[in-house]
């Protein structure tokens, strides 16, 4: 009874983090489909970039709480130990980077990864936020902010002494430069988007 149990809150949590909210935003509110403007990308920061900070900002809010969500499941329903949300949170990453409503494509897994932390340790996600707001700051580039932040966030995860958080802190890492081939390839041309606030974009704009 509890295997099925399990397996019925996985298929939710892989469910809750497909949920496409920024296909969803754009059709609804904006008679358009996200995939084909900007960036392709269905996440909060092609949505910030093309139909503004409300959509944008509301975006990544579903889609961080997405995160929360699944990996609170097991404490929810009683499940067992707390790392068991560990493999909850990583199924609804999985959710969002291949979403079953969208053909398995999706997002880049960084507003669902912070969900994830933010769910399973509190503190871990303040630090996180105290090293990710700063950065994107700096670098005015979301990309390059998510890739340079999950390597520190790796690094900082053994100051938890949580092997389990290491492990998938360690696998986000993984999924998250996979993810970002392709800026990757424009950060090297420096055709790479940049948001429109930060130091690096009033240096540019200067």
């Amino acid at each position: 009874m509890l295997t099925i149990k399990i397996a019925l809150l996985l298929i939710l949590a892989y469910l809750l983090g497909s949920f496409p909210t920024g296909v969803i935003v754009g059709k609804v509110f904006f008679h358009k489909d996200i995939r084909k403007l900007g960036s392709g990308n269905p996440g909060s920061t092609n949505t910030f970039r093309t139909f503004g900070p409300v959509a944008g900002m509301s975006v990544l809010l579903v889609d961080v709480l997405k995160g929360t969500l699944a990996t609170l499941l097991p404490a929810i329903f009683h499940l067992g130990p707390h790392p068991l949300g560990i493999i909850f949170g990583m199924v609804a990453i999985l959710g969002h980077t291949f979403s079953i409503f969208l053909g398995f494509k999706g997002g880049k897994a960084v507003a669902t990864t912070a969900g994830f932390i933010l769910g399973y340790n509190l503190a871990f996600f303040c630090v996180c936020a105290g090293i990710f707001f700063p950065m994107l700051f700096i670098t005015s580039i979301m990309s390059l902010t998510a890739m340079l932040c999950i390597t520190l966030f790796f690094v900082f995860s053994f100051l938890f002494h949580d092997p389990y958080l290491s492990a998938m802190m360690f696998a986000l890492l993984i999924l998250i430069f996979i993810r970002h081939k392709a800026n990757i390839i424009r950060l090297k041309n420096g055709t790479e988007n940049i948001i429109p606030f930060g130091i690096y974009y009033w240096l540019k704009n200067k």
